[in-house]
């Protein structure tokens, strides 16, 4: 068996398991699967699932979109879902018979006849009307396939044509590029660009490294109309990851760059700060006059300047901007593979510090997840009733952690791993957003998909942090893991309910509105909160508050699904104070035990105190550990701190006693010591 045969067969075992877990159709599990690598891969954005077939030889089909109508850019997705147990192939004539049926349904949903035809809950409305209500606004229509066959015949690069005044991309996510992304070391598959093929010249540049370093620099002119044709052909997956979530989380593009570009385009270099980008390797060229030119280039990022990448595709399709006019200055690195992971961070830093984008904004790499990881990997959970064993929460703080762990060594050691670690105990930094903000009584922000999602919660975490780290302990990781807990029961049960069954649709946003609802009623009638250490210490919900749950569930998914006249997308509306203005307002009548689940307020503020102390402990012994590690490389830690000017009275003092072998330092020197370590990881500086 080959690695793609073995993933594939991966593949397989994942999708049985959701499927039973959520207790949706396999169609609907294969899109939520797909989908949220694609959008983490920049392929699109957070899709809506909207599975409309109709057969025939004029018939249609597809199975998601999303619409950014800031931007007016479209997206179609289609699945090509094979239930064979083994791998099937694809081939080019299947592709394009997919994408003529997405195009068919895009034609249709431009006539009122053919909309107003739809029941009005149906999926093929929910995709259909916003399209129909924003059509002169779409300038880009990207359709994309997901398929879990193997497309035969490889392409390096996007189609892209243009229909009626709009310009059409296609992308296909087969089940080989599938694997890539989720076995690439930095969690995007890597794009090639060729200069000739795609621009018909190579791109001169300006070498700015001595050739000493472990990367290489350049600077380069870019002219506009070829930045906007290649972000215009591979839109988001240019731009690294961070940089892509917070543009998704912020569409609005820049005023201030549109202006420019639509009225004095040939002062856009002048005024604008330009890119700073990353690759994984360049070939190079002469031109004439022995000048050097990028002939082609291997995972480009954009690591700032992606407002501007995106503000002049935009110009381009709405403003008919001049753009043979425009010109802008990037900033190249050229980094080894093994140390994108390391630097491109670091880079994509410091070099929107200038742009006071938010430390949220770069969350992925933020100390909160490190943290939580760091606890998720000793923290053991409480015996569960009936079992004799500890099991732990594996918190995935990159992507393919789990997959990567449990593959380690052999097949002992896997078992060994499956039993510390359940599959069906990790959690991924996604769906922890989706389970505070729940808790946090925001289902709307919930309901906008998990890239906005992501966001909100990260601006809100980096905020706490700031203030106080130690907030994030050990009680923190036992009350998410409690919320968890609650939520996936939710979302179990209602797939599995009569109610539901007999009328599918808005899961998602049933289950975090009804838990969002209920804690909601617990703060409006009483001073207590549920119960999560009971929950923590049960590993399960206990019976009450299931039978709470199983009330409020369908009375809040008729509130939802009976929105106002004059909503016509019942998704949208979800994403929406209103609709939890609408929901919140509800009245239920709970059990009276009910406030068996619950616990007196005052309780878990003592309880938050005390876990704050310990953690403050364990920091302190953690860092006296540390510096037991750092005594051989004090020489070293000195002079980088000497030469860089960072050097305090008291981590001055602290290190010269540490120099004589006195470990007994005072709260002052510790904290010095602290700050200058801070400071010089801030510099660059690698501690070992």
């Amino acid at each position: 068996m080959n690695d793609l045969e073995a993933a594939f067969n991966d593949f397989r075992d994942d999708l049985t398991r959701e499927i039973h877990t959520f207790g949706e159709p396999e169609q609907a599990c294969f899109f939520q699967r797909y989908s949220q690598i694609a959008a983490e891969n920049g392929d699109c954005i957070d899709l809506t699932y909207t599975p409309v077939r109709k057969e025939g030889v004029f018939g249609h089909q597809i199975d998601g979109y999303a619409l950014d109508v800031e931007r007016g850019e479209l997206y179609l997705a289609i699945c090509d879902f094979r239930a064979d147990e083994e791998l099937q192939t694809l081939n080019q004539g299947q592709i394009d018979s997919l994408y003529r049926s997405a195009e068919r349904f895009l034609k249709s949903a431009q006539h009122p006849d053919f909309v107003n035809s739809l029941e009005e809950t149906s999926p093929a409305f929910e995709a259909a009307y916003p399209i129909f209500h924003q059509y002169g606004h779409i300038k880009r229509v990207r359709v994309i396939i997901f398929s879990n066959a193997r497309f035969v015949a490889r392409k390096k690069s996007v189609d892209s044509k243009e229909i009626s005044g709009k310009t059409f991309t296609y992308n296909l996510l087969d089940f080989t590029r599938y694997a890539d992304i989720l076995g690439s070391r930095n969690g995007s598959e890597p794009i090639e660009i060729d200069f000739l093929e795609i621009n018909g010249s190579p791109l001169p540049c300006l070498n700015a490294y001595t050739g000493s370093s472990d990367f290489a620099s350049y600077l380069v002119v870019m002219p506009g109309e070829l930045l906007a044709k290649i972000y215009g052909l591979y839109g988001p997956r240019l731009l690294e990851q961070n940089v892509r979530t917070f543009l998704q989380a912020k569409t609005k593009v820049n005023k201030g760059i549109i202006t420019t570009l639509d009225q004095s385009p040939e002062m856009f270099f002048a005024y604008n700060n330009g890119l700073t980008a990353t690759a994984s390797g360049i070939e190079m060229m002469e031109l004439p006059g022995s000048i050097p030119a990028i002939r082609l280039i291997r995972n480009l990022q954009i690591v700032n300047g992606g407002q501007t990448t995106a503000s002049i595709l935009y110009a381009k399709d709405n403003k008919d901007a001049d753009l043979q006019r425009v010109f802008v200055q990037m900033k190249l690195s050229v980094l080894d593979e093994d140390l994108i992971e390391k630097f491109v961070p670091k880079i994509s830093r410091y070099a929107n510090t200038q742009n006071k984008v938010s430390e949220a904004d770069f969350f992925s790499t933020h100390q909160f997840h490190i943290e939580l990881e760091k606890i998720s990997r000793r923290l053991s959970t409480p015996q569960k009733e009936g079992t004799f064993t500890t099991t732990k929460w594996f918190y995935e703080r990159a992507r393919g952690q789990y997959k990567d762990q449990r593959a380690y060594g052999t097949a002992s050691n896997r078992k060994k791993f499956e039993a510390e670690f359940p599959i069906e105990q990790r959690i991924e930094k996604t769906d922890l957003a989706k389970y505070e903000l729940s808790f946090d009584c925001q289902p709307h922000i919930v309901s906008r998909h998990a890239q906005k999602c992501f966001m909100s919660f990260a601006e809100k975490i980096d905020q706490v942090w700031k203030v106080n780290p130690d907030n994030f302990n050990e009680g923190y990781f036992r009350e998410s893991v409690a919320k968890a807990i609650i939520f996936r029961w939710t979302d179990n049960m209602i797939a599995h309910s009569d109610w539901y069954k007999e009328d599918r649709g808005y899961k998602a946003q049933i289950v975090t509105y009804s838990i969002a609802w209920l804690v909601n009623h617990v703060k409006k009638i009483s001073d207590m909160s549920i119960d999560l250490q009971q929950i923590w210490n049960r590993q399960d919900v206990p019976e009450v508050l299931k039978i709470t749950l199983e009330l409020c569930a369908p009375a809040v998914a008729k509130i939802i699904k009976d929105a106002p006249s004059n909503v016509k997308n019942i998704g949208e509306y979800s994403k929406f104070q209103a609709c939890w203005s609408a929901v919140s307002s509800l009245q239920i009548n709970l059990p009276v035990d009910f406030k068996n689940a619950l616990i007196d307020k005052t309780e878990i503020k003592q309880q938050k105190k005390d876990d704050i102390a310990v953690k403050k402990i364990d920091n302190e012994i953690e860092f006296e550990e540390h510096l037991f590690g750092l005594f051989p490389h004090l020489g070293e830690i000195i002079s980088f701190a000497y030469a860089n000017k960072l050097l305090s009275p008291n981590s001055n003092a602290a290190l010269t006693k540490l120099t004589a072998g006195k470990i007994n330092l005072n709260f002052a020197e510790k904290d010095a010591l602290k700050k200058l370590f801070a400071n010089m990881k801030e510099e660059g500086y690698e501690f070992p």
